[in-house]
C-alpha cells in the first residue's frame, strides 16, 4: 500500500512538472512571437528615417524619441493578425443618447467657467475676433469641451499612439503622416515627449489637435516664436480659430436655431443635402423657439434640417458653420454640444424642447440596420452602428416603404421588421 503510494506521488509530481515545463514553453512562445512582433515594429519604425529627414527631423531627434518606442496594442481601431477588429472606443456597446452626452449640469458648470474665462483672456479673445470672424464663446467651447478647459489630462503618449497606428491601425497611410509630424514637433522643441499627451486617436494639446492639424492650423498668437498648444491658452484658441476658417466658417453667421418642428414634419429631409432659405423651411410651418424674431438677412440664410432624436426631441435649422464644426469632430452631438455651450456663455436658457429618447439599441443593432438598408439601396453612408444624419433618414425611407410609423429613429419595433423582411 505504501509503495502504491509512493508510486502515485511520484506520477503526480511528474504531472506537474511537465505541466510547469509545458507553460514555461507557452510563456516562451508567447514571448518570442512577442519579442518577433515588436522586432518588426522597430524594423518598420526605423524604415520611416528618410520620411521624418524630408520633414526636417534631425537624426539625433529621431534616434532618441524611437529609441525602446513599442507598440500599444491596447489601442482602439487597430487591425491585428489573429485577432477580430478592435472598434473606434466612441462605438461603446450601447450608443449614448443626446440626454447622456449633453447633460445639462456639464453645459451649465462649463458656460459658467466659460463666462470668468471670457474676462481673464479678454485681450486674446478679442483679437481672435477681430482676426478669425470666430466668437470667443465658440473657441473657449470646444477648449471646454476638448480638454474641460485643460483640467483633464490625456492619457496616452502621443508618439506611441501614432506610430501603433501607423504599423497595425485601420487608416496606416494617414497615422504613417501622423508620426512623422509628431516627430518634428519634438525635433522642433515646442514641447517634451511627457508633454505631449494625446488621446487614443492621437489628437494633442488643449484643443486636442493632430500633429498634421498642428502644423496646418497653429497660430503664435502670445508672438513668443513658438505655436504651443500645449500650454499657451490664446496659441490654441488662436488656433482653433483657424482650423474653423480653414474649414469655411463664415463670420456674423450663427451655428444653428433651434425651432419646433411642425406635426406633419418629413424627418427624411433631415440630411445635409436638402438645404433651403430658412424664410422657407418656416413658411413650411417651422417656428423659432421662445418667440425669436429673424431679420430678412437671416432668413435668407440657407439651412438643413436636424432633428437628433427623429421626430423627438429638439429640431434645429442648421446653416453651414454648423458643418464647420462638424468638420473638427465628425459627431451632431459634438457640434450640439460646442453650439449650444457657447450659446449658454451668453444666455443661461437650455434647449426649449427637452430631450426624449431614454434608451438606444447597441451599436452592433443600428450596425445591422445601415447593412439592411444598404442591401436594398437606402444607405449609401459609413457602417459604424451610429444612428447619423443619414442613418435616421434612410431610416425614415425604410419607415415609409414598410408602412410602418415614420419617426427616423432606431428602435426594436424597426429592427424586427427588418429581420421579418430578411
Amino acid at each position: 500500500m505504501a509503495h502504491g503510494t509512493n508510486g502515485d506521488g511520484i506520477r503526480g509530481v511528474n504531472r506537474l512538472a511537465l505541466a510547469f515545463l509545458f507553460a514555461l514553453l507557452a510563456m516562451a512562445t508567447i514571448s518570442s512571437s512577442a519579442r518577433a512582433a515588436d522586432a518588426a515594429f522597430t524594423q518598420f519604425v526605423t524604415s520611416l528615417w528618410p520620411e521624418a529627414q524630408a520633414a526636417g527631423v534631425s537624426r539625433e531627434a529621431f534616434e532618441r524619441e524611437t529609441r525602446g518606442l513599442e507598440p500599444d496594442y491596447k489601442l482602439p481601431d487597430l487591425i491585428l493578425p489573429g485577432r477580430p477588429k478592435t472598434g473606434a472606443a466612441a462605438q461603446a456597446e450601447f450608443v449614448q443618447v443626446p440626454a447622456d452626452y449633453i447633460k445639462d449640469a456639464s453645459i451649465a458648470r462649463l458656460a459658467g467657467e466659460g463666462q470668468k474665462l471670457l474676462q481673464k483672456y479678454r485681450p486674446a479673445l478679442n483679437e481672435i475676433e477681430k482676426k478669425f470672424g470666430v466668437p470667443a464663446t465658440v473657441v473657449l467651447a470646444i477648449w471646454g469641451r476638448e480638454t474641460d478647459y485643460g483640467r483633464y489630462k490625456l492619457p496616452y503618449d502621443t508618439l506611441r499612439v501614432v506610430a501603433t497606428q501607423a504599423y497595425v491601425g485601420r487608416r496606416k497611410d494617414q497615422f504613417r503622416t501622423e508620426f512623422i509630424l509628431a516627430l518634428k514637433i519634438l525635433s522642433d522643441g515646442v514641447v517634451s515627449r511627457k508633454e505631449m499627451t494625446s488621446s487614443w486617436a492621437g489628437a494633442t494639446g488643449y484643443t486636442q489637435f493632430l500633429p498634421s492639424e498642428y502644423y496646418k492650423h497653429g497660430v503664435d498668437l502670445d508672438g513668443d516664436g513658438k505655436i504651443d498648444i500645449w500650454h499657451s491658452v490664446p496659441d490654441a484658441l488662436a488656433s482653433a480659430a483657424q482650423q474653423l476658417v480653414n474649414k469655411g466658417w463664415q463670420p456674423g453667421l450663427r451655428w444653428a436655431y433651434e425651432v419646433k418642428a411642425p406635426a406633419n414634419v418629413d424627418c427624411t429631409t433631415g440630411v445635409p443635402e436638402v438645404t433651403k432659405p430658412i424664410g422657407e423651411w418656416l413658411r413650411a410651418g417651422f417656428v423659432p423657439v421662445r418667440g425669436q424674431k429673424l431679420s430678412a438677412a437671416e432668413q435668407a440664410q440657407q439651412a438643413s434640417l436636424l432633428q437628433p432624436e427623429g421626430i423627438y426631441g429638439p429640431a434645429f435649422l442648421t446653416t453651414t458653420n454648423y458643418f464647420v464644426i462638424k468638420e473638427y469632430n465628425f459627431s451632431d452631438l459634438y457640434v450640439l454640444f460646442v453650439g449650444h455651450l457657447s450659446d449658454r456663455m451668453t444666455s443661461p436658457l437650455p434647449f426649449a424642447t427637452p430631450w426624449s429618447a431614454s434608451s438606444q439599441l447597441r451599436s452592433a443593432d443600428v450596425e445591422a440596420m445601415q447593412k439592411h438598408l444598404t442591401r436594398i439601396g437606402l444607405y449609401k453612408d459609413k457602417l459604424d452602428g451610429k444612428a447619423g444624419m443619414q442613418t435616421r433618414a434612410a431610416l425614415g425611407a425604410y419607415q415609409k416603404s414598410a408602412g410602418l410609423k415614420v419617426d427616423c429613429w432606431p428602435s426594436d419595433a424597426v429592427l424586427r421588421a427588418m429581420s421579418a423582411a430578411r
